[in-house]
């Protein structure tokens, strides 16, 4: 499966701002947990990782995230988040890579309890793993 982006609700107006609504009858998953980052430096990496059974979704309710993916299929993309009113589902089996502007927020929704067996974190492992999947 392949990362995509979604269309998150947004409700609202410029002279008033803008509430985005999210339910789960509106994700291709059941939310089970909900994280953000906050402050994270310039020029620093986070991510770095794939999930064997994790999806997700990521959203930059502030700020910039160019985020950069590697399927479970080898396919290279890249993404920019740059507005609340799009989210960007990220599959199991898919390496994600993100760097923030300075007053980036990212919120992620999943649709697993965290579980550090769960993580992939050496790309050569997961370069491994999707190839015995082919």
């Amino acid at each position: 499966m392949e990362p995509y982006l979604l269309n998150i609700k947004n409700i609202g107006s410029k002279e008033e701002g803008f509430l985005s609504v999210i339910s789960n009858s509106s994700l291709p998953f059941i939310i089970r947990r909900v994280f953000w980052t906050v402050n994270t430096p310039l020029n620093v990496i986070r991510g770095r990782h794939a999930h064997h059974n994790t999806n997700m979704i990521l959203i930059a309710a502030i700020g910039t995230i160019h985020v950069s993916t590697i399927s479970e299929e080898n396919n290279q993309q890249e993404f920019i988040l740059n507005e609340a009113s799009k989210g960007l589902f990220i599959p199991k089996l898919c390496w994600h890579e993100m760097e923030y502007n300075n007053d980036a927020v990212q919120l992620v929704l999943t649709d697993t309890e965290y579980e550090e067996a769960d993580y992939i974190r050496d790309k050569n492992k997961f370069f491994e793993i999707i190839s015995k999947q082919e």
